[in-house]
């Protein structure tokens, strides 16, 4: 990791700036794959599941048996921790959910209102690999299921076995999964996009995943389909004070280190005296770790910051705006006014940012590479969209009607002022 002592505010913008990557680069190869899965639906995705995953299915959709299997298939420990995760994630999501406001009289004889709806038929995306990420069929399932949407498509996957792991089954059968596909990378996005003879087409894709994933969802908007937000590596800032153990400074780090070798921490300590402390603990804790090769390439882009002033500390969180925000200082909460920029933020020497990604309540696919700033991390509301009503008395155009004439005219839109014109007229007869 590289230490910066100090640093002027015009550094900021390169020590902040992340791993860099257009995923538009990988278009033609993401088009080809479209093309393929357009003409030859799920033919094209069972070729292409066994180039990429080096296996041959006879068929992509898991069966409902095959859901089932999985109670007895995973682990008594692991069921019970799914099962306590799936009820905070719910009862946070659920009581943060979009109410439906009463309607409003802005003028009288002018009724307005909104009316949350679900979007009808969404796809989850769920990357496999070495880690088979369950907890984030929790994380997106359980707000659908809250928001009210009538298909849940997840798709993930296979393994050398040509199966979905259990814990994904089980997963989706806790969180109202309605369809899961054994199948991944590319194909699986332009299959949700586009809709085969097995997969249907879905309305908003959602759900993180590897490059190619990345760029197919990019691609998947160029031809009408809403994707959930921008995506990139995993990152995390954690701001320290001499109070917090270097210990868990250091696991932090760790903890998004190992994500993948494009994923970026950074620590801000007011003190130079905490760096040398921090590194000997990374240090150790790192020797320790299976994915430590990841790590370590990771770190190698990372680094450690020494703000002296406080309010430097507070700017510079937000101009980088990581995805996860770690306060470990003495005055975490009153730092919280501060905060602008964070996709989700943990508070104190016991709110690791693990517990956000498996299991406080919060939802862990959020905002990377600066879009903190514009994006919020995935509620219930990115699962529904809101429609306004409007309800106008005869009374009530009387008083709004010339307002909208004298509009209208001035915009030379005379179509829309005869729209009102014809109605005023009528009311006088």
């Amino acid at each position: 990791m590289q230490v910066f002592i100090a640093p002027q505010r015009k550094q900021w913008s390169v020590i902040t700036a992340r791993p860099a990557f257009d995923a538009s680069q990988l278009f033609p190869s993401v088009a080809a794959v479209f093309q393929a899965v357009e003409e030859h639906g799920d033919a094209a995705l069972l070729d292409y599941t066994e180039q990429f995953d080096q296996v041959r299915l006879s068929q992509l959709r898991i069966n409902t048996s095959a859901l089932e299997e999985a109670v007895s298939e995973v682990p008594e420990k692991l069921k019970t921790a799914l099962v306590t995760a799936s009820q905070n994630i719910r009862t946070f999501h659920d009581a943060n959910r979009p109410r439906t406001a009463a309607p409003l009289e802005v003028q009288p004889g002018v009724r307005c209102w909104v009316e949350n709806r679900a979007i009808e038929r969404v796809g989850l995306y769920i990357p496999g690999g070495s880690a088979p990420l369950f907890s984030t069929v929790l994380m997106l399932a359980l707000p659908a299921q809250l928001a009210g949407c009538r298909e849940i498509v997840l798709c993930t996957p296979p393994d050398a076995n040509g199966e979905v792991p259990p814990a994904i089954r089980y997963a989706a059968q806790q969180a109202g999964v309605t369809q899961v596909f054994a199948l991944g990378g590319m194909q699986a996005i332009a299959a949700m996009a586009l809709g085969t003879e097995s997969v249907p087409r879905v309305d908003k894709i959602f759900g993180p995943g590897n490059a190619y994933v990345t760029a197919a969802k990019q691609y998947a908007q160029l031809r009408g389909v809403a994707i959930d937000l921008p995506a990139g590596p995993s990152e995390l800032l954690v701001l320290a004070d001499a109070q917090v153990p270097p210990a868990f400074v250091a696991a932090d780090l760790l903890s998004q280190a190992e994500h993948g070798p494009d994923s970026q921490v950074i620590a801000v300590v007011p003190d130079s005296s905490l760096i040398d402390p921090l590194f000997e603990a990374v240090e150790t804790q790192l020797k320790t770790l299976p994915r430590k090769n990841i790590a370590q390439e990771a770190l190698a882009a990372s680094c450690i910051v020494c703000l002296p002033d406080a309010q430097d500390r507070l700017d510079f969180i937000n101009a980088y705006a990581p995805e996860h925000l770690i306060l470990a200082t003495q005055n975490a909460n009153e730092l919280v006014p501060g905060i602008v920029n964070a996709g989700s933020v943990f508070l104190g020497n016991y709110s690791p940012e693990s517990a956000g990604d498996y299991a406080s309540g919060t939802n862990h696919t959020l905002p990377t590479n600066g879009f903190a700033r514009a994006y919020s991390g995935v509620s219930v509301a990115d699962f529904q969209r809101q429609l306004t009503f409007q309800e106008i008395t005869a009374d009530g155009l009387q008083d709004l009607g010339p307002l909208v004439e004298v509009m209208a005219r001035e915009e030379q839109l005379e179509a829309h002022r005869q729209a009102v014109s014809i109605r005023l007229q009528s009311l006088k007869k």
